[in-house]
């Protein structure tokens, strides 16, 4: 059994110029061929894209043509999770490879300690040049305060703002410059422009590179999307998922800005994977596109995200990597969940996987068709933003898998969906005598990774006050700017 590094002597092993891979942490059965050059990433973020939006997945308004095109030549994870389905947790997750009570950021607006190591500082110790571009939202120190070297989690190149959903008049900070600067019109354009560069010039160096690339849409606002784009989608030609309720006229509105969104960050994709191919090193490129969480708008009556539906924890998962992996569509329905992203990205690269991470690595899921020992993603809310609670926002524990999403709030058993006969969710099992052994079943696998993640499953007052973390009569952190 390899022995796992914990986050000092990784760092220090990397400083003395010991290959990562080398170390003595926990690699994946895949050994990477010495001969062959290690491959770079480009990794594609949206906030609050939900699985279910997209031309690929059947939405009949979706207008992605770039992404139904990478579909074409990607793994693509039916069922990828967004475990704490808000947008700090996740990318805290996505960074250390870490569970919610781990890492401690179950709230929006915390900041992201030094005790793990990071996604950055694994590919940095591998030999890897690192790069994030875009919304952050893991410093908690404001949402338009500059952001110091200490707290970037490893990462040379750096523009980025904290969070703003701003997306026409939209701040960042670049390297060391304490100056706000501001992107050139709609940011999400600007970045991708700028990720253009980034990627041509470090395809020149021979040296690979991990980029990052954050954008802040198609997250409300949803009507501030490029006027263009706004024409594509009348709100009357709007289709309505079947388990929608609520306002039709104002959702068929708000769905129409989200689409509208949607085309645009379509068309940023695109320019990137031109760009990849253009540099000639698209064959060896590990190209993935997801997003944080979801967005409901709508659905059974509710709105945004954490919520334990579908449509807030299903995000799109698409990973491009044809030297590896060929360029056939793949299908992979077991369910992969935020902390298992740091693992497999580096499993996938050939770099060892650090002591602090808790995800899994699908790497040979992906690679070779292994079937996973774990087939149940967990999902959970912690304490819901006032204005959801209000909507009847809960707190809860879950478990997303293959066929059936089980969930408790505080007094027990609250939803039971069987998503392979009923895709919408629309009829609740709970406590439905024709489904008890299912039931159970499903009860004693949540328990269980309860127990791995050790929740005890108390309420959000009770973890605010065990992190001692600030927050204002609304439940939320507060925060400036």
């Amino acid at each position: 059994m390899k022995r796992k590094l914990s986050r000092r002597q990784f760092l220090q092993s990397s400083v003395t110029g010991l290959g990562v891979s080398s170390a003595g942490l926990s690699l994946s059965a895949f050994s990477f061929p010495r001969n062959r050059a290690k491959p770079n990433l480009v990794f594609v973020l949206a906030d609050q894209w939900r699985a279910q939006a997209t031309g690929y997945a059947g939405d009949p308004n979706a207008v992605t043509p770039n992404l139904d095109a990478l579909a074409k030549e990607s793994v693509n994870f039916t069922n990828a999770v967004s475990g704490c389905p808000v947008c700090t947790p996740y990318r805290a997750s996505l960074m250390t490879g870490q569970y919610w009570l781990t890492h401690g950021l179950f709230l929006n607006d915390l900041t992201l300690g030094n005790k793990a190591v990071s996604l950055a500082q694994a590919y940095g110790g591998a030999g890897y040049d690192t790069a994030y571009i875009g919304k952050w939202h893991l410093d908690g120190h404001g949402r338009s305060a500059y952001i110091p070297p200490e707290r970037r989690q490893g990462f040379d190149y750096w523009k980025v703002l904290e969070c703003t959903h701003d997306y026409n008049k939209s701040a960042y900070y670049a390297g060391n410059d304490a100056t706000k600067r501001y992107w050139d019109g709609y940011d999400a354009i600007a970045q991708a422009e700028d990720a253009q560069k980034y990627i041509e010039a470090h395809a020149k160096s021979g040296k690979p590179f991990a980029l990052f690339v954050s954008w802040g849409p198609p997250h409300n606002p949803y009507m501030t999307a490029p006027q263009r784009y706004r024409d594509m989608f009348p709100s009357e030609q709007i289709t309505l998922r079947p388990n929608v309720k609520g306002n039709m006229a104002q959702i068929r509105q708000e769905l129409a800005g989200y689409y509208a969104h949607i085309a645009a960050l379509d068309d940023c994709l695109g320019r990137l994977l031109r760009t990849v191919h253009g540099a000639g090193i698209a064959e060896n490129t590990l190209f993935v596109f997801t997003s944080d969480h979801g967005d409901m708008l709508g659905s059974q009556g509710q709105q945004r995200k954490q919520r334990p539906w579908d449509e807030s924890i299903k995000v799109p998962f698409l990973l491009r990597y044809p030297q590896l992996l060929g360029t056939s569509a793949k299908t992979i329905d077991v369910p992969i969940n935020t902390p298992d992203i740091m693992p497999t990205l580096l499993g996938l690269c050939g770099i060892g996987i650090p002591g602090s991470v808790e995800g899994s690595d699908f790497s040979g899921v992906i690679r070779d068709g292994e079937r996973h020992h774990d087939e149940a993603a967990l999902i959970a809310c912690f304490s819901p933003f006032a204005e959801y609670k209000s909507n009847h926002g809960k707190e809860f524990r879950g478990i997303r898998t293959r066929r059936h999403t089980y969930v408790r709030d505080l007094q027990g058993p609250w939803l039971l969906y069987d998503n392979e006969t009923d895709p919408y969710q629309t009829s609740n099992l709970v406590n439905k005598d024709e489904y008890t052994n299912v039931q159970k079943e499903l009860d004693t696998l949540l328990t269980r990774k309860l127990k791995q993640t050790n929740d005890a499953f108390l309420p959000g007052q009770a973890y605010i006050r065990k992190w001692d973390y600030k927050v204002n009569e609304s439940g939320s952190v507060p925060y400036k700017g």
